[in-house]
């Protein structure tokens, strides 16, 4: 028997035995282990598998650029990091523009925009929308991520991939999501169409703000995975899924308006079956990666 037929074999084995994620780990382990690490072969594993919650950081900082492949420079790029952190951090409080008492994700904001050069002139200004779902992404990073400069970087860089490489991808998955829904459940978006809801569905919410704020973290986390990984796409079909999972409650309702209301605030106990069932249906729709560990 080959390494691969050996390996899918235990893969089954594990997944009827209920211990699906014990093979996948082990994979992402000698992966990890690789120097210089194989950006393309951790994006594909990404795509294929969630990340282990002990991993995921430091999976995340290697796909976003934070960390280089290059194991040896791990630290030293660390610590370049964590220095540019306190100097931002320190310039912000020298021009008052923060406090000890200014919220955490406020001062991820504050860093982001110095940092960017987009810093209002008081911190008294209103925010814009781009700041709104800033705030909105790192209010979810920080109950993914602890370290509080590893939580900075991975906004910034999220939020960066999202401004750029996503740039031209986003506004077209309101187009999509269209697509797919009526794939999956005409009967559903004809009902979606009868009430004037296709042009006024959450679209912000769901893929401005890739579900931050929608979603609990422990289901958003897999989603992300998805898209640090490189695929924006995956936010159709969480969008999909919800509008499939809570058919019922959309059908019975006649009016936009309630329609939007609803989706905003979906019942949250049924988001890991909702996550699940999108990445399946991402994956009948769009594929699975070929690569495997």
């Amino acid at each position: 028997m080959t390494e691969d037929s050996q390996r899918n074999f235990r893969s089954v084995y594990y997944e009827k035995m209920g211990f699906r994620g014990v093979e996948e780990k082990k994979s992402l382990e000698i992966l990890l282990k690789d120097d210089p690490l194989d950006i393309e072969k951790l994006c594909t594993f990404s795509q294929r598998f969630p990340l282990p919650s002990m991993y995921r950081a430091l999976v995340w900082k290697v796909l976003l650029g934070i960390l280089p492949p290059h194991h040896e420079s791990h630290a030293q790029v660390m610590m370049y990091r964590k220095d540019q952190y306190c100097d931002v951090l320190h310039a912000l409080k020298v021009i008052r523009f923060i406090s000890d008492a200014t919220p955490q994700v406020e001062v991820y904001l504050r860093m982001y925009q110095l940092e960017s050069g987009k810093l209002p002139r008081s911190p008294s200004f209103p925010l814009e929308p781009e700041d709104e779902v800033f705030l909105a992404i790192a209010k979810a990073m920080e109950e993914m991520v602890k370290d509080s400069v590893d939580c900075y970087w991975i906004i910034r860089c999220f939020v960066n991939q999202l401004n750029n490489k996503y740039r031209d991808s986003l506004p077209q998955l309101p187009k999509a999501l269209e697509q797919y829904l009526n794939l999956e459940d005409s009967r559903l978006l004809n009902h979606l169409k009868s009430c004037s809801a296709v042009s006024k569905l959450p679209y912000d919410l769901w893929f401005k703000r890739c579900f931050a704020g929608c979603l609990p973290e422990s289901s958003l986390q897999r989603v992300w995975d998805k898209v640090v990984s490189g695929s924006c796409k995956i936010l159709v079909f969480v969008a999909v899924e919800i509008l499939l999972t809570f058919k019922l409650k959309v059908m019975a309702l006649n009016s936009a308006e309630k329609i939007t209301k609803f989706l905003e605030n979906i019942p949250r106990d049924s988001s890991d079956a909702v996550v699940s069932k999108a990445i399946d249906l991402w994956h009948k729709h769009c594929g699975t990666p070929v690569h495997s560990a």
